[in-house]
């Protein structure tokens, strides 16, 4: 059901209670996470987080927790599958749960008493009406009692008896093809409605509307929705409009606090926060690295001058030159760089990228002050956070992972921050070395109605992909890098599937889809349901246990026919 007033039916409810909070492992649902701890803290209401990384894990954790508690909160999980069907609760379990997967299972749309939605309700949601998909017994009641009526007390004339019989049998019969038809319609409205996965508006931007509504919103939950819009900017899980509608509504709240601060004392102290709406450049951390780094390990950058070809170095030369900027600064780090550079050089990188062709060089997005020293942009606060959580260095476990990202999130763990950005760094020049790598040395197949590519163990980097969130990355960089170096004007509608060693000793993959590359894409992902379907029909040993469905795990042997089924599938 889903949740009308969120104040009154999820907030006020929940206040004086003890509430599991079962939070996945991405960095929208960490964003909600630290909104919710802080109104929590606030109100002093006792709550257990629990990080999940997947299904599995939300089973676990709901067992080894219904004992001691009746309210869970699940943050970016749950809403995509029958919850009550898997998790078998009690009756008096209530679940509340924010969730950006789409579509909403409709099973928890029509539950009116244990599964309450904090969805927003604007959101292009398609759920089918009731009565499609859902039918009362009392049919199959009615027919009961026809054929029962068939049994006369045999003081009837036969003749008579024989017409009432027949009467009631093609009743019977009309009963069954109504019902038959009413099965097929609603099998293809369900099949309509669940086939493509895609994303609604931000949990961190739900929590922060919660915030505000009971007037206990900071600065910090602030940026915290921000960041949690920007890492589905990121990850490329919205439309471009959606981001820009989102970006608007939190600019709303951003001149309102500002505002509200102008008068404040601190507003010039040592460890005040400042937020800034930006209309910043598309380079990753080119503030914390050098510029000419940030050129080059910048998908949008890296993609247009093909600069894992002669020529795209080449380019990049000239265009440097074209902005006349001195090597030398170029390529040191940016807060070395020269004062008189640094002042306008967003405007001399425009005006250079519009005679190269980048005519989007420049994005609207929010920077934040901490004090006078530090300056981050939204996106930089993603790409840290994300190297954290999926780090794979020490080889520490993944709940470890996920504290030190929450962590990171903090104004007060700048250092945890700061490591995270270096993370970040090594990560983005695996992903462009990689990608540089598959394409010089013709990795990507076209199969048919899909392009795939397999990462082979022994590749530098190769663990770094085990990871669900750097494999996406990788494979919509690698997708754009393609696009951009083939000449098959067929090639570049397709999707991709990328595979990369996940468990070596187990002899596991892990698989991503990615849809087909365009500016009118609607982001929304047919993989989850292909997959399953292509598992199903080779009886493939895959683990379907990601909270986005095209994400899976597969046995390395099985890889073959279960790409054959997908082949069979799509064509």
């Amino acid at each position: 059901m889903f949740v009308t007033d969120i104040r009154k039916e999820f907030y006020e409810v929940v206040a004086n209670q003890r509430v599991a909070l079962l939070v996945a492992s991405d960095i929208d649902a960490l964003c909600g996470c630290k909104i919710i701890q802080a109104l929590f803290h606030f109100d002093q209401v006792q709550y257990t987080l629990v990080p999940v990384m997947g299904w599995q894990d939300l089973g676990t954790a709901f067992l080894e927790h219904r004992d001691q508690f009746r309210y869970f909160v699940l943050i970016n999980c749950g809403a995509n599958v029958d919850l009550l069907e898997m998790l078998q609760p009690e009756d008096d379990c209530i679940f509340f749960i924010c969730d950006t997967h789409r579509p909403v299972d409709v099973v928890n749309v029509y539950n009116d008493t244990q599964i309450k939605l904090l969805i927003k309700q604007d959101d292009d949601l398609g759920v089918p009406s009731y009565d499609d998909i859902f039918q009362d017994e009392e049919d199959e009641e009615e027919a009961g009692d026809d054929s029962g009526n068939e049994s006369g007390d045999g003081s009837e004339p036969s003749g008579k008896r024989r017409r009432f019989d027949e009467g009631a049998v093609e009743r019977r019969i009309e009963r069954q093809r109504e019902k038959r038809e009413w099965e097929a319609r609603r099998r293809e409205i369900l099949f309509e409605y669940e086939q493509y996965e895609y994303h609604g508006t931000s949990t961190a931007m739900m929590f922060f509307e919660l915030a505000w509504l009971l007037s206990k919103d900071t600065k910090d939950m602030l940026w915290w929705a921000i960041i949690g819009l920007t890492d589905q900017w990121v990850h490329d899980k919205v439309t471009h409009m959606k981001y820009i509608t989102d970006i608007a509504t939190m600019q709303r709240h951003v001149s309102r606090h500002n505002h509200r601060n102008e008068d404040e004392e601190n507003s010039l102290s040592v460890d005040c926060m400042r937020i800034s709406f930006e209309y910043d450049l598309r380079l990753t951390l080119y503030q914390h690295w050098s510029l000419y780094e940030s050129i080059c390990n910048s998908c949008y950058t890296s993609c247009h001058f093909k600069l894992w070809t002669l020529n795209g170095q080449k380019k990049l030369q000239e265009f440097l030159a074209d902005m006349g900027l001195p090597l030398r600064q170029v390529r040191q780090k940016f807060t070395s760089m020269d004062m008189s550079i640094k002042e306008n050089l967003r405007e001399v990188i425009e005006e250079s990228s519009n005679k190269y062709g980048m005519k989007d060089i420049r994005i609207q997005t929010f920077g934040v002050h901490f004090g006078f020293k530090n300056r981050f942009l939204a996106s930089d606060m993603v790409h840290a956070t994300i190297a954290l959580l999926e780090s794979t260095e020490n080889d520490e476990n993944e709940t470890d992972n996920f504290i030190k990202a929450l962590d990171s999130l903090s104004r007060s763990n700048l250092d945890s921050l700061h490591s995270g950005m270096d993370l970040a760094k090594k990560k983005l020049i695996a992903i462009q070395q990689t990608v540089a790598s598959c394409i010089c040395t013709n990795l990507i197949l076209s199969q048919g109605p899909f392009l795939y590519c397999y990462l082979m163990e022994g590749t530098p980097d190769v663990k770094l992909f085990s990871k669900p969130m750097a494999l996406t990355l990788l494979s919509k960089y690698l997708l754009k890098a393609f696009i951009q170096s083939t000449r098959n004007k067929r090639c570049r509608l397709l999707p991709l599937i990328m595979a990369a060693p996940k468990d070596v000793e187990k002899g596991t993959v892990l698989v991503v889809g990615i849809p087909p590359e365009s500016e009118t894409s609607d982001k929304k992902n047919f993989f989850g349901r292909a997959f399953e379907k292509a598992a199903e029909s080779t009886s493939s040993r895959t683990l379907h246990d990601h909270f986005d469905t095209c994400l899976i795990e597969l046995k390395t042997e099985d890889r073959s026919k279960f790409l054959d089924a997908l082949i069979t599938l799509l064509s």
